[in-house]
């Protein structure tokens, strides 16, 4: 079993050295000391840019601000205005076969309402160009049409 130690009980065999004094005002003096010789690096600036650091910091935020904004502005202004096309001119010129088989083929019921609704309904072509069909053609061209269940 190891015996207790104290370190209070051994002598040193040399003396404590007895510490010098502080020079008189030293813990006064040491603050001032220490901020001069940390001194903030000037800072460099780009010599055609020293204008805006001189700025204060709400004036250089209404500047970028404005900046910003008539950057917006311009590229709205320049952006050159596409051709507007009206969507019943081009729907009027995709050939019929290709309409027809758009609508069998796609999943989406299209119903007369949806039809009445199309804003170009108003220039409709007058009823002498369409084909004038008589009802034996029909029953006949109806006749040729796929009768698949999935699309009634």
């Amino acid at each position: 079993m190891n015996t207790p130690f104290n370190l209070d009980e051994h002598r040193r065999s040399r003396p404590r050295p007895t510490l010098a004094p502080p020079p008189e005002r030293y813990f006064e003096q040491l603050p001032m000391r220490m901020m001069q010789r940390v001194q903030p690096a000037p800072t460099a600036t780009a010599p055609g840019w020293g204008w805006l650091a001189a700025l204060t910091a709400p004036v250089r935020t209404a500047l970028a601000s404005t900046v910003v904004l008539a950057g917006f502005a311009a590229a709205f202004w320049l952006t050159p205005a596409a051709p507007i096309v009206a969507s019943s001119d081009a729907l009027a010129r995709v050939p019929q076969e290709q309409l027809l088989s758009y609508l069998l083929a796609s999943d989406q019921r299209i119903t007369l309402t949806d039809l009445a609704e199309v804003p170009g309904t108003a220039h409709a072509t007058p009823a002498s160009t369409y084909w004038q069909a008589s009802p034996d053609e029909l029953r006949e061209l109806l006749d040729q049409q796929s009768a698949d269940e999935g699309y009634l």
